[in-house]
């Protein structure tokens, strides 16, 4: 029996309908689940959904977008958010995955929705321990912080902050099957702070929770230099590494990966994907949006879902 997943497709005015559909057509998709998604129904026959390709849980009663333009609205924040909010109950009620079309942080903003973004929202609504987390292949990282300005990123790194991501990191890679996982944390300066000179956050912060997750018997190493590490790791160096920042995982990574990236949110209730990519407002209507990520996410997400009791 195949099971349920779960998608709110995003911003109806983004990528975010024509990217669910796309991947929706595609044979290992209908092989691996029964799509259930929340989202609003002009977007969807726009790019091209039928009642074939899945079941709809209407959310119209927002705002149809009919003849909106693409780009940030209200409207659109508005209707993401509702779309997100009931798919994650349904899933917190079921245990089934669930997938997440990107969302305009603009729009949600528009909106006065109280939330940056679905990684702080799910974390309210299904989890606390919620860690930002990629995998590609056997490329593998987690962020001790997320959307946050360069400036401020020193000071919210705290002893306590990165051994608690560190540890659900390495939860999160052994529900994908490693034993024993390894893991390195990137340093957050240049040369990994050279002794001091750069910064102190390696010596201060960061080596004393590797010595920490050492005495848990957890094996941990570093930190190191970003890009002696990332390098390390694509050539199959330690189970997964632990970014301090956002670009500092994203920008190696996706240069890096050979494979279609999956956003996985570890800690929660029930396992949660996404595309790595934004909304992309610019070709949103187009027919030019590369679904490869969103295939991925379901996929990733109908292996870990559960089967529906009938």
């Amino acid at each position: 029996m195949k099971p349920l997943v779960f998608i709110s497709t995003g911003d109806p005015l983004g990528v975010g309908p024509e990217v669910t559909v796309k991947a929706l057509k595609n044979p290992l998709v209908q092989q691996a689940c029964h799509p259930v998604l929340f989202g609003e129904p002009c977007s969807l026959a726009r790019a091209g959904f039928t009642d074939r390709l899945g079941r709809l849980i209407n959310m119209e009663a927002c705002e149809c977008l009919q003849d909106a333009k693409p780009g940030p609205t209200p409207a659109g924040g508005l209707i993401s958010f509702k779309a997100l909010e009931l798919a994650c109950q349904m899933a917190g009620q079921t245990g089934c995955s669930l997938v997440t079309a990107p969302i305009s942080k603009q729009s949600w903003a528009m909106a006065g929705i109280p939330y940056t973004g679905h990684t702080e929202f799910l974390r309210e609504k299904a989890g606390k321990n919620g860690l930002m987390m990629f995998v590609s292949g056997r490329l593998r990282c987690a962020l001790v912080t997320e959307h946050f300005a360069i400036k401020d990123v020193a000071s919210l790194l705290t002893k306590h902050r990165v051994f608690h991501a560190a540890r659900e990191f390495l939860a999160a890679l052994e529900k994908l099957g490693l034993k024993n996982p390894q893991i390195a944390l990137c340093a957050l300066n240049p040369h990994a702070g050279d002794n001091g000179k750069f910064g102190s956050e390696e010596q201060t912060c960061l080596a004393p929770v590797v010595r920490m997750l050492n005495r848990k018997n957890v094996c941990a190493h570093g930190p190191f230099p970003a890009d002696s590490l990332w390098l390390a790791h694509a050539r199959g160096r330690y189970d997964g590494i632990l970014c301090m920042y956002h670009d500092q995982a994203l920008l190696p990574l996706k240069i890096a990966a050979k494979e279609p990236i999956v956003h996985v949110t570890a800690g929660l209730k029930f396992t949660r994907t996404s595309p790595t990519h934004g909304t992309a407002f610019d070709i949103a209507g187009k027919n030019q949006a590369d679904e490869s990520s969103m295939i991925s996410a379901i996929l990733f997400a109908a292996e870990r879902s559960k089967r529906p009791q009938i």
